[in-house]
């Protein structure tokens, strides 16, 4: 995330909000220049939005999302068709409004999805929705258990179909689950990073080279799912897990391994340019301790070097997790990095990195948690 200011004020404002505190003024997000504008209703055109203080020759129109629905702050271009956003539209499947705290679920889950399509375009990944591509494309399902808890409802990947569960969006539902499951984190964003993966995993991947590299890494993905799944819930992770795995839940299956590692990877990129566009620093006086210097912080995140990545993700979660046990609050990343976790998140760095448009696929489908 990058920091962002209104336009009219130079307030600081943050990338869910929809108005400027300080000022009043309308804030949405832009598609191009991609980040947080102040804007003003254009003169005599109805619907139709220009930025303050810079290009006012661009149109732009409000997600119909934000502006009917009040549960999205991103903008279109007025020389699209689209009613809806660019994020918006990979919602196929939406929860019953008409039930009550379905809405507000819904919220929150789009709340998650826009953070993780923002990093998705940081990191420059394909995003092809399913009105492009209706076989393969990417979208998401926000559905509900059935009546009575019948037809529960699984959160997971389909070969490019997302489908979230929206109890997910409970919170003292989905700690419930967390310490059934005997998780250290789960979260909205985390389920989103995490089923994505498998999305990412089909195209990164579909180089045979790269591939073959894959299985040595991670393991033979033709491992069959449904066994290996029964497996680990029925036995759980092997004890010696956390010397090769990050999690786990990345034990059950190299499937899971890649989507953990995976989301692991974005955690990491996230939180780490948030960390330089802050100006983060840390200079402890005493030098055994980690430090962090805020130039090379800025350096490696834009640059994506892999070793400044590590090498500063460590001291990072030092005082991310010491701040928030100061508060009395669990650790904000919960989770000890082997060596060979490491070289998978390295694998996923190289992948996201190497990748290059290729009509060959392979086809996948999971379903978990």
């Amino acid at each position: 995330m990058k920091v962002d200011h209104c336009d009219h004020c130079e307030a600081l404002v943050f990338f869910e909000n929809t108005r400027c505190l300080n000022c009043g003024s309308t804030l949405a997000y832009l598609p191009d220049p991609a980040g947080m504008a102040a804007l003003e209703a254009v003169e005599g055109e109805p619907g139709l939005w220009q930025r303050l203080g810079s290009d006012r020759k661009t149109r732009y129109r409000l997600c119909e999302n934000y502006s009917v629905q009040n549960i999205c702050n991103w903008a279109v271009d007025a020389e699209t068709d689209s009613a809806l956003c660019a994020c918006c539209r990979l919602t196929t499947v939406i929860p019953d409004l008409s039930v009550p705290g379905h809405k507000e679920a819904w919220a929150k889950l789009e709340n998650a999805k826009r953070r993780l399509v923002y990093s998705l375009h940081w990191l420059k990944l394909p995003i092809i929705d399913r009105h492009q591509d209706p076989a393969h494309g990417l979208s998401f399902e926000f559905m509900a258990d059935g009546p009575d808890g019948t037809e529960p409802v699984l959160t997971g990947h389909d070969d490019g179909v997302i489908t979230i569960n929206i109890a997910e969006a409970d919170d003292a539902e989905r700690e419930k689950r967390r310490v059934q499951m005997h998780e250290p984190y789960r979260t909205l964003l985390g389920h989103f990073r995490h089923e994505v993966g498998h999305y990412y995993q089909d195209i990164l991947l579909n180089d045979p080279a790269k591939l073959d590299e894959s299985r040595r890494i991670f393991g033979d993905e033709r491992a069959d799912y449904s066994e290996a799944l029964q497996k680990h819930y029925d036995e759980g992770p092997p004890a010696d897990w956390s010397e090769n795995f990050i999690s786990t839940y990345a034990t059950a299956h190299p499937w899971e391994d890649w989507a953990e590692t995976w989301a692991h990877y974005l955690h990491m990129t996230d939180t780490l340019e948030i960390a330089a566009a802050c100006g983060l620093a840390l200079r402890p006086r005493d030098s055994r301790k980690p430090s962090i210097d805020a130039g090379r912080l800025r350096k490696a995140t834009a640059n994506g070097a892999f070793e400044k990545m590590i090498e500063n993700w460590f001291p990072l979660t030092f005082i991310l997790n010491n701040l928030n046990r100061g508060l009395g609050q669990p650790d904000g990343y919960p989770f000890v990095m082997s060596d060979p976790a490491i070289e998978k998140l390295r694998f996923v760095h190289e992948a996201i990195h190497e990748y290059e448009p290729t009509v060959v696929r392979t086809e996948q489908s999971t379903a978990n948690r």
